[in-house]
């Protein structure tokens, strides 16, 4: 297998961290550029000692420079904020590299919308059109054919995997979609802030970002794409105390009052049949996010309320893994034309 030389941009933080975790297994893959500003100088292996003597460990941290990120790599993972990947991805491009960005810059493929709601000035609309949606199940083909992907958000690909099944074979209303997440404070990144302290986040449970979560767009760009018309969702997002996971409950509208929970579940089945990934729970059980953590899986129950004729969808990832940093691996395995679960063949949750 010929080995693909990688770049990561944003090695300190979680999903960077993540990242290298599966880096270090991956058969094809050798991570050969770590860059931090705030850690350079500094070996991969002793800022992160759990990967020392693993492949990658002796990988000298270094400040970001395009040009030679781009000449000594295949491809660069950029988990960077948003407002900067959009900096940085041109270049890298320009230089021959493929890009699999972990930010939301290139994920919005109208600029004016991510201008609205991120309230940066986009800076390189002109490579907007080149960029995939990274969701493999659904865009594996269009993944395999670009040189650069927009890794999708966590929350999103909770909610856009819960939802597809329901969507593409027309068993719910749009207009009413109600969805409520909860997330681990990994979720908002390792830099250090007030609201996601010890203290702040232990014994405590708070909703935040109501009407105005950044995610929205996105999430609703997606299921109108699946549906074939816009569509409009309420979505609340919540802070848990756990480290890293995500549980979304979806309150939908069924289309046809006469079809039964079993026959619903069927049909979930059936979609889902040839993605592995995707785990349609028994009737009567739920998701639980300490059964997604740490893996791909992406588990999806139903209930089906007779008094209101609701279908609650219920969906679990883990926010690192499948939300970001496996979910990148995945899609940069497609870039090159490998299984999409390699490196990750046998990843199992860390429950």
């Amino acid at each position: 297998m010929k080995e693909i030389k990688v770049g990561l941009v944003g090695i300190s933080g979680y999903a960077g961290m993540e990242l290298a975790r599966l880096l270090a297994r991956h058969p094809a893959m050798r991570l050969v550029c770590a860059c931090s500003r705030a850690e350079a100088g500094k070996k991969l292996g002793d800022f992160y000692p759990f990967l020392r003597s693993v492949p990658g460990s002796d990988v000298e941290i270094s400040v970001f420079d395009a040009e030679t990120c781009a000449k000594a790599c295949d491809v660069v993972f950029l988990g960077v904020p948003a407002g900067t990947a959009m900096k940085m991805a041109p270049d890298l491009l320009a230089h021959g590299a493929k890009v699999v960005d972990l930010s939301a810059d290139f994920r919005i493929h109208d600029a004016s919308i991510y201008e609205d709601w991120y309230k940066f000035t986009h800076c390189c609309r002109e490579i907007l059109p080149r960029a995939v949606y990274g969701l493999p199940e659904l865009y594996a083909a269009e993944i395999a054919r670009t040189s650069l992907v927009a890794n999708p958000g966590c929350y999103p690909t909770s909610i856009i995997l819960g939802l597809y099944a329901a969507l593409k074979n027309n068993l719910i209303r749009t207009e009413n979609i109600i969805i409520d997440s909860k997330s681990g404070a990994s979720g908002a990144g390792r830099k250090a802030a007030v609201p996601t302290l010890f203290c702040e986040v232990s014994d405590n449970f708070k909703a935040y970002g109501l009407v105005s979560h950044r995610h929205t767009p996105e999430i609703e760009q997606e299921l109108a794409a699946i549906a074939g018309y816009p569509i409009r969702i309420q979505f609340t997002p919540h802070l848990v105390p756990m480290s890293r996971g995500i549980l979304s409950t979806i309150y939908t509208e069924i289309t046809h009052p006469q079809k039964t929970l079993e026959e619903i579940q069927a049909i979930f089945c059936k979609t889902w049949s040839r993605s592995p990934w995707i785990r349609v729970l028994p009737i009567g059980e739920l998701p639980q996010t300490k059964n997604t953590r740490g893996s791909m899986f992406c588990d999806i129950g139903l209930a089906l309320d007779p008094r209101t004729r609701r279908l609650i969808i219920v969906s679990a990832i883990d926010n690192l893994c499948r939300g970001a940093s496996g979910q990148a691996l995945a899609n940069a395995n497609l870039m090159f034309g490998l299984p999409v679960d390699a490196g990750m063949e046998n990843l199992c949750p860390l429950a």
